[in-house]
């Protein structure tokens, strides 16, 4: 599938503006960094990502969803096995609730295994008269406000893709070697049920699928060498910030002759880097991978179908996710005009719910926070517009650990303010823990059945 009509090379992008591009102090140590990462073996498969985009053109004509869920930014120090099995087992859970209530597939793809890199809305911070680069996530900087540790390194580019190495293990191990089994994560969500204050108003579900069990157990199903109910696809994506790490792992696929960024099996673009002349947008218009692409307050009808046409020239199903983060009070009134522009262009993408990033504000104690009600109130109101428009509502896109973290107000957890100090461990952005995250699957789950 070649999906630049344009002349394109891996390295095209540098001839383009760049978006929150850090101030490498060493270029001649970029570079080094960048051959060596080349050196390696790729992360995923060009076969892998051809795969993802045929399940995703499901999405997008309305035969199956897609949950695309993990941290905001991957720390270096956060890569236990216990942490990626956690926030695995969260999202597996989810799944199942969303399975059954859809009854279609749903496809699991966590933001994890590369998404080590967050944008800035300024290139650099000040404190007490120090002026020193914003901290954009562990591949480029660190954290303390010191001038070596916010100095951007390009060795970093290779921690990241060791870590990532490790977690791809481990997730293949976890998903393929019998944690994911049915019957182990549908027990699992028995158990949120019980513990849960909203444990009635679940239980339907819960008992629906239990039923749903037993009837394929009656039926002689036998549920313990049924295959598919034992491992389960799951796929890696980030958000394609830091173009050097990302040209250096793309690869020429020796069967298609179509060149594949190999980081991930899904990339996406975020809402600050979206410029159409810009160099994120130039990058990805040329790899095969499925890519997802944020469509903000500030995307107009006009700008979103050019970059319709820009990253998805041959108009394939599965190939380009339209990912809105508009805010609980916005996207009554600017979600409608963009689904119905793309559907009226003939643009074949699926829509995909990211009520995060929309309804984000800061506390009283100065943590940046969400309130669950309206993460909660944008998701019915992408269900709502979608159904009223006759369009399929293809997913849901959060932020989300399988840590007990207090990041995010109200949910299951009932949290207050005054509770975000308890356990607040998030380097960017708040996440859901496991309870909010299975509370918003079980309610996703009732706006599927409705």
């Amino acid at each position: 599938m070649s999906v630049a009509t344009e002349a394109w090379s891996p390295n095209s992008w540098e001839q383009h503006p760049v978006a929150q591009n850090p101030n490498w102090p060493d270029l001649d140590a970029l570079v080094a960094a960048q051959q060596a990462l080349g050196a390696q073996p790729p992360l995923v498969f060009a076969g892998e990502a051809r795969r993802l985009t045929d399940q995703l053109g499901d999405v997008a004509e309305g035969r199956a969803f897609l949950l695309q869920a993990g941290d905001c930014a991957e720390s270096f120090d956060g890569g236990s096995a216990d942490s990626i099995r956690d926030k695995l087992k969260v999202i597996l859970q989810m799944a199942v609730a969303l399975t059954y209530a859809s009854g279609v597939p749903v496809l699991k793809v966590g933001r994890i295994a590369g998404q080590f890199a967050k944008p800035r809305s300024e290139q650099t911070e000040t404190r007490n008269g120090v002026t020193l680069e914003s901290f954009r996530g562990h591949i480029v900087n660190d954290e303390p406000f010191t001038e070596s540790d916010r100095r951007p390194n390009p060795d970093r580019l290779l921690t990241a893709y060791h870590q990532s190495v490790a977690t791809l293990n481990l997730l293949r191990a976890f998903t393929k070697g019998g944690f994911a089994d049915l019957s182990r994560v549908h027990a699992w969500n028995q158990e949120f049920v019980a513990h849960s204050a909203e444990g009635v108003r679940y239980s339907q579900i819960a008992d629906e699928i239990e039923r749903a069990l037993r009837f394929m157990r009656a039926c002689g199903i036998d549920l313990a060498r049924e295959g598919s109910l034992h491992s389960v696809d799951f796929y890696t994506s980030h958000e394609a910030l830091v173009l050097p790490y990302e040209q250096a792992l793309t690869r020429q696929d020796s069967l298609s002759g179509d060149w594949y960024d190999c980081s991930a099996h899904m990339l996406w673009i975020g809402d600050r880097t979206r410029q159409l002349d810009g160099a994120h947008v130039e990058f990805l218009r040329g790899v095969g991978n499925p890519i997802g692409l944020k469509v903000g307050p500030s995307m107009t009808p006009s700008e979103l179908l050019a970059l319709c046409e820009r990253l998805n020239p041959n108009n394939v199903a599965g190939r380009l996710t339209l990912i809105s983060r508009l805010g609980r009070s916005t996207i009554g009134q600017q979600l409608p005009a963009l689904i119905e522009s793309v559907r009226d262009a003939g643009h074949r993408v699926l829509w995909a719910c990211d009520p995060m990033h929309g309804n984000t504000f800061t506390a009283s104690g100065g943590q940046k926070t969400r309130r669950f009600d309206d993460i909660l109130d944008e998701v019915r109101q992408f269900f709502s517009i979608h159904r009223e428009l006759g369009s399929w509502p293809g997913g849901l896109h959060v932020e989300l650990t399988g840590d007990n973290v207090t990041e995010c107000l109200g949910g299951a957890s009932d949290l207050s303010e005054s509770d975000l100090e308890l356990n607040y461990t998030s380097m960017c952005d708040p996440r859901l823990n496991a309870s909010q995250s299975l509370d918003l699957a079980f309610r996703v789950s009732e706006f599927l059945q409705s």
